[in-house]
């Protein structure tokens, strides 16, 4: 099985003042196309850090994180930028719509971002919205959802470029427990139409029912 992102010895830390501390410490990790990784561990422990470092949102300290075979160190920032606007997707636990916009809108702006024709737009929208059980709220405003509704029209915006890799932090955290199995059941049909990969933090252990591999964290280390 193919690896999509791998991570040797990554390390991030953080000097406070004359104590060091280590958010991730020598962490390798490999997350396989077309499947789940599970990352839990309590608040505190390293996970939010670890996924901002494998989106390339935050510097390492030491180590290095292959995508597909092609070393960040060998990439500049408007090429981190690049990639991950056009292979991944990041959804973190509020879902930040934009108010003013309806569901499908909201939705439309990564693909309008890399320019695509306004009716490939619209066709993919309103795919990734049926998938994820929302052709019933395309032009609802965030104000006219509820709050497991916002959170699937996040994770639809940051899948509807189909990337190969979607990193989810703590996606169902502000969520009721019946909402949270509503967004966790619409992952697991995306990722078997889809086929992408994700790598998910996580409180919530409904999501080791559907993950391939799952991974503790503790004091920054797996």
């Amino acid at each position: 099985m193919n690896s999509i992102l791998k991570a040797n010895q990554l390390t991030k830390t953080f000097d406070a003042t004359t104590i060091p501390v280590h958010a991730v410490k020598e962490v390798n990790i490999d997350i396989y196309e077309g499947e789940i990784t599970v990352l839990t561990g309590r608040s505190g422990s390293g996970k939010s850090t670890l996924l901002h470092l494998l989106a390339g949102l935050e510097q390492k300290t030491s180590g290095t994180i292959f995508y597909k075979d092609k070393s960040y160190d060998d990439l500049n920032s408007n090429e981190l930028t690049k990639l991950r606007r056009s292979d991944m997707g990041f959804v973190y636990q509020f879902h930040y719509l934009l108010n003013e916009l309806t569901a499908i809108e909201n939705v439309s702006l990564p693909l309008l971002m890399n320019n695509l024709e306004k009716k490939e737009v619209l066709e993919k929208s309103k795919e990734i919205l049926n998938i994820l059980g929302l052709s019933h709220r395309f032009t609802h405003k965030p104000s006219e959802m509820s709050g497991g509704e916002k959170q699937r029209v996040a994770i639809a915006r940051s899948m509807v470029h189909s990337p190969s890799l979607v990193i989810l932090d703590e996606p169902t955290g502000d969520l009721d427990s019946q909402t949270a199995l509503e967004v966790i059941e619409s992952l697991k049909n995306y990722v078997s139409d889809v086929k992408s990969s994700l790598i998910i933090a996580t409180h919530d252990m409904n999501f080791k029912e559907i993950s391939d591999q799952t991974l503790i964290m503790d004091s920054g280390i797996i």
